[in-house]
């Protein structure tokens, strides 16, 4: 009985102590700036009770057992769990959970987390660019992300540079689709790389659900947006410091130069040049002369902030960079200015909006090319001054028609572009029915660019290419529009909290038009640029007598998308998209590109569960077919756009004529993309690893193949047609692996390394086995470079050397390629054996494409301290030297010190002579190793102590020191290694056939700078 009474009075003692409850209340803040949050959601663990924090970070809970545990969680900061004890306040300090927002991921028409994407997709934070500091988004690139590799088009100021993703697929427009907040853009000089918040990558063929363009992968830029209840915050980012040339190319100085043309004249029988060579000295060192330390500084502010429903941010920068060649006459400035704006209107719509307006100044020079000012530097004899005593520019005579007097180029070069750039963007989303959202984008970009060159009257020497004896004003004017109007529908719903199901149905519009137009003024009063405008020309004439030249491009795209998982352990995603292009005529206007992936969470099976090692891993796979039609407008049809001279009694009139032949039947470029990967993480999270195998194929590539000019092709605006011809493969792997420590909290580190490798290979040009050919090489030889079947795309076709002849008797013995080969000169390889050197005897001579490309990244933090450090580099490619005229009295490269003077003297370098000789076609003697590995990039910054900073404003004030492109390993002679599609010498684009040729590359610049981040 006693037993039985007292454990009556335990359960009734028990039942009373859970009985008891409290109150529970407090504030929740911001650990990194002490401000209140509001918003917070806070809920008694494991029942529906709860409470949300007011303006003032505030909150209340009543009735709340002792014992109970409180879940605070807030989008963007970590989950925290407290128990309540008693009734005293309970203050939260919330900590902004970075790794949680990297972890979702802007994919088509929405967003995924990381972990269920099954697609190839990389991702770049702010921090990264942060640490970066590029001038333009692409620099932030390289090295950062395998399969992606960053090829400069030239180091001045404001140059953009290629994209490619996993490879060059065609010899057409391999240029990856570009978006910024939805926008389409070509043009990444228009970003300010601070607004930027991420980046991320598609790289295989789940980027299938943008369709067009998306081919050759996809990369998604987000701004910065404000964050809702947050106070206004003040972020301000500058930075300052100089450039400089990476390295000078070693050539003759006088002396040395003297005594090589005796020696080339005395060769051919020509009397000695210089006969007095004592007094010559070093001369001229003329890259010294156009090489200049030039100025770099730019500033970027931007203001957020938001309330409960309404989030906003602006931002504003300016860039001014000095080019190092030229200094203010290659200066490229730009103006950006940014908002963005997003609102709740009711609980379930909502909208979002953005704004960017650009404004670009570049000045720019002769670079890449024949008579570039590089070009001049180079080839410009030591022996002249840079100016007579009279204070006049030396004139250049006797160097050829194409050799002038770099800086006289310079002091009468004005040429300058001015880019007026507006990008939009609204979307408005609805949800509705519990499980469904409507949403409608529209995006437009508006573009105006006005080039002005005003040539003045100039003699540069007799018979000089660049003398012109009437001064001329160049106005041309572009304008571009575009518009993107987006609309879809999309079904979320999960089942038996295991089925969980997203449908996506959609439309999209593009529509994209411009005008171009030009005049041409002459006899500009007093040879002056101050007087350099149209009204003040004596005679105007119309670049466009037909009238301004307008372009039209539309296309209309349906599509859906559906994706699936099982228990959050096996995933399907799976996309059909149907593409119409004024492109193509109308039996091959559309296309249907399905594509689809799947992916296997392993880690989420039972069998993993007591796993202490592998924390997560992910296999995955996809495949689909992508569409590609960047090629000119109405190529289907002809068209009354060229240019046509007629005589009418007598007189020769300027009219209209037949454009660019037309081919009714081009139809859609193709690419099939395979991936497989896998993606893991161990030892809690500290190491992650990610493995793809790619393979993409490429068919029905649209091309211009090589025609005959008796159809009238080179009739001015005519050209040849665009047909569906050749298959290119692009096949490799990436490996990406990165470490991060936290060894207390005060230290951590993080290392990270990246290797991809590419093998292109050509397996059809045409039916009939044809090849194209591209680029160029010296003065009046056959194009270097092809396009074949079984070789890489633009591989080099020339001679093979085996040494030099070395007396005549080798001669006599050897096949020679004509009969003014002499000892001292290259010995050419008889392919074929039949006795004879000819053309049949041009061979495979190098690839201008790597095998391997390998992007280390290595950073800490200690206490106030942080480091960081970037290398790339490029293995298994060759490049192509030709910045060299090869005339009689062009100066030459040091390494012809080392030349042939007589039998066994040199087995490398050939003998110099004035009279003609083989030594100057193209072959292997001219193609060199282009393996590199750069430094891109070394930062080291000190961050004010929150300590210091209590009692003011300021939440953040870091400085820091940065230097960029410190150095670069490599062989090759050249400026900069780095090259690969550059423009032709004639300032077109390059394509895939005709990359890595070197014309006289400008040489991207070293950097250093000091800088400042400032938030409060």
């Amino acid at each position: 009985m006693t037993t039985k009474l007292l454990s009556l009075l335990f359960l009734f003692c028990t039942a009373f102590t859970f009985s008891q409850n409290t109150t529970a209340s407090g504030t929740v803040t911001d650990e990194a700036t002490g401000l209140p949050i509001p918003g917070v959601n806070i809920l008694v663990k494991n029942t529906s009770k709860g409470a949300s924090t007011d303006f003032d970070g505030r909150f209340t809970i009543s009735d709340v057992p002792v014992n109970a545990t409180l879940v605070f969680s807030y989008v963007g900061y970590k989950e925290q769990e407290v128990v309540v004890t008693n009734s005293n306040p309970i203050n939260i300090s919330m900590i902004e959970d970075t790794e949680s927002l990297d972890e979702v991921v802007v994919i088509g028409y929405g967003t995924q987390k990381k972990k269920e994407i099954t697609g190839a997709v990389a991702v770049i934070s702010s921090e990264e660019i942060e640490k970066l500091k590029p001038t333009r988004i692409e620099q932030a690139l390289q090295g950062q992300v395998a399969g992606v590799n960053i090829t400069s088009q030239s180091g001045s100021p404001g140059a953009p540079a290629t994209i490619s993703i996993r490879g060059v697929s065609t010899n057409g427009d391999s240029r990856p689709l570009i978006l910024v907040d939805g926008n389409v853009i070509e043009d990444l000089s228009t970003i300010n790389p601070s607004d930027i918040e991420s980046v991320n990558v598609l790289k295989d063929a789940t980027a299938g659900i943008y369709g067009v363009r998306a081919a050759n992968g996809v990369i998604l830029i987000t701004t910065k947006t404000g964050k809702r209840n947050r106070p206004l915050s003040v972020d301000i980012n500058t930075y300052g410091g100089f450039q400089q040339t990476t390295r000078k190319i070693p050539v003759l100085n006088a002396t040395d130069y003297a005594l090589l043309v005796n020696e080339a004249f005395a060769a051919n029988g020509s009397a000695l040049v210089f006969p007095n060579v004592g007094d010559l000295g070093q001369g001229t060192d003329w890259q010294d002369e156009v090489f200049e330390n030039a100025a770099i500084y730019n500033v970027a502010a931007t203001i957020s902030g938001g309330k409960e429903k309404s989030a906003y941010a602006y931002g504003a920068s300016f860039l001014s960079q000095d080019g190092i060649v030229g200094g203010n006459k290659s200066n490229f400035s730009r103006i950006t200015q940014r908002l963005n704006y997003s609102v709740d209107f009711l609980e379930n719509f909502k909208l979002n909006s953005g704004l960017i307006f650009t404004h670009t100044n570049k000045k720019n020079l002769s670079e890449n090319g024949l008579g570039s000012v590089l070009f001049n530097a180079l080839n410009m004899a030591p022996t002249f001054d840079v100016r007579t005593p009279d204070g006049d520019y030396t004139i250049a005579e006797g160097l050829g028609n194409e050799v002038i007097n770099p800086l006289a180029q310079i002091d009468n070069t004005f040429n300058r572009a001015l880019v007026d750039k507006i990008a939009g963007n609204v979307s408005l989303s609805y949800n509705f029915l519990e499980h469904f959202t409507a949403q409608a984008n529209y995006q437009f970009n508006w573009a105006q660019v006005e080039s002005k060159v005003f040539n003045p009257v100039s003699f540069f020497g007799s018979g000089k290419v660049f003398n012109r004896d009437r001064s001329e004003i160049v106005i041309n004017d572009q304008t571009f529009r575009d518009y993107t109007f987006d609309a879809f529908i999309k079904y979320e719903n999960a089942f038996n909290d295991v089925h969980n199901l997203s449908v996506l149905l959609g439309t999209s519009v593009f529509k994209s038009t411009g005008s171009f137009g030009g005049f041409v003024g002459f006899d500009i009063p007093g040879n002056s640029i101050a007087n350099a405008t149209l009204d003040q020309a004596s005679d105007v004439q119309n670049l466009f007598p037909n009238g301004n030249t307008e372009f039209d491009a539309r296309l209309l795209s349906y599509f859906t998308r559906v994706q699936y998982d099982y228990d959050g352990k096996y995933l399907i995603s799976a996309v059909v998209r149907r593409d119409g292009s004024t492109k193509f005529g109308p039996e091959n206007k559309f296309g249907i590109f399905p594509s689809g992936s799947v992916g296997w969470i392993i880690s989420e099976e039972e069998f993993m569960e007591s796993n202490d090692i592998v924390n997560f891993l992910k296999l995955r796979g996809s495949y689909g077919v992508l569409g590609n039609d960047r090629i000119g407008d109405f190529r289907f049809v002809s068209l009354l756009n060229g240019e046509g001279e007629y005589v009418i009694n007598d007189d020769i009139r300027f009219g209209t004529a037949i454009g660019g032949l037309s081919n009714p039947e081009i139809k859609w470029e193709k690419q099939t993309t395979l991936d497989i990967g896998i993606d893991a993480k161990f030892f809690q999270n500290q190491l992650d690893l990610t493995v793809d195998y790619y393979k993409k194929t490429t068919e029905d590539l649209l091309i211009v193949p090589q025609v005959s000019g008796v159809i009238g092709v080179a009739a001015p605006g005519s050209s040849p047609p665009f047909v569906n011809a050749g298959i290119v493969e692009n096949e490799g792997w990436e490996f990406s692996i990165g470490y991060n420590k936290v060894v207390n909290d005060d230290f951590n580190w993080n290392l990270r390394y990246n290797i991809t490798t590419l093998e292109n290979n050509v397996v059809e040009v045409s039916a009939d086995g044809e090849f194209l050919t591209g680029g160029n090489f010296g003065v009046g030889q056959d194009p270097p470079s092809r396009m074949e079947e079984g070789f890489p795309i633009g591989y080099f076709r020339g001679f093979k050397t085996d040494g030099i002849f070395q007396n005549q008797a080798e001669v006599d013995a050897g096949p020679t390629i004509n009969s003014a080969v002499r000892p001292g000169d290259l010995r050419f390889v008889d392919i074929n054996d039949d006795g004879i050197i000819d053309d049949n005897d041009r061979t495979d001579i190098g690839n201008p494409l790597p095998d391997v490309t390998m992007g280390l990244n290595f950073s800490f933090e200690f206490k106030n301290i942080d480091f960081a450090v970037y290398a790339f580099a490029s293995i298994g490619n060759d490049l192509v030297r030709n910045y060299e005229r090869n005339q009689p009295l062009t100066n030459r490269s040091s390494y012809y010190l080392d030349r042939w003077t007589g039998e066994g003297t040199s087995n490398n370098f050939p003998r110099v002579t004035s009279g003609a000789n083989s030594n100057s076609l193209f072959s292997d003697f001219f193609v060199e190793d282009g393996d590199f590995v750069r430094l891109q990039n070394v930062q080291l910054g000190y961050s004010i102590s929150e300590k210091a900073l209590e009692g003011s404003k300021i939440s953040k004030l870091r400085f820091y020191v940065s230097a960029s492109n410190l150095f670069t390993l490599t062989e090759y002679s050249g400026y900069d290694p780095t090259i690969f599609a550059t423009s032709n010498p004639d300032g077109t684009p390059a394509s895939a056939i005709g990359a890595g040729i070197d014309y006289g590359f400008y040489p991207t610049p070293k950097t250093f700078l000091l800088g400042m981040n400032l938030k409060f």
